[in-house]
């Protein structure tokens, strides 16, 4: 591994250790020749998985997004940032061991609700409310009611 600060070639693996539960390697690294460190950090490569929007668009599933939406669903909620990060790589890591090239939104939305219903029903009923685009409170109160009744 080339030095970022001075282009040497020769470097040293200083530290290694796990990182996001085993998933990536955290390396620390040292020149021999300017003696500076720095960090790497090793993943395995996945491929892009195309979202296929309602309308028909295709983006790359951006795990930005996902985070965002569980994050406005949360707030406000006694739901840790960390469990926040556990529902998104949960999430990621079922998108990619399904081997598909292309998934439609609406199936990653179901994703999102059934891990928050566990987490939190608040967060649940916000975020399909949003999802779902509730157009009045009837629409509301059916999902509260679908809710109550799978206790």
């Amino acid at each position: 591994m080339r030095c970022p600060y001075c282009e040497n070639p020769d470097t040293k693996v200083i530290d290694s250790r796990p990182t996001e539960e085993g998933h990536a390697i955290r390396r620390r690294r040292g020149c021999e020749n300017c003696g500076k460190r720095f960090t790497i950090y090793e993943k395995v490569e996945e491929s892009i998985i195309m979202i296929i929007k309602k309308d028909g668009r295709r983006e790359a599933f951006d795990r930005s997004k996902v985070m965002s939406g569980i994050v406005k669903a949360c707030e406000k909620r006694p739901v840790p940032m960390a469990e926040i990060e556990r529902i998104v790589d949960e999430i990621e890591r079922g998108l990619n061991n399904l081997m598909e090239k292309e998934v439609e939104s609406n199936f990653i939305g179901e994703l999102i609700m059934d891990q928050l219903k566990k987490v939190d029903e608040v967060a649940y009923v916000r975020f399909a409310s949003v999802y779902r685009q509730f157009t009045d409170v009837n629409t509301f109160i059916k999902e509260i009611e679908k809710l109550i009744g799978n206790k």
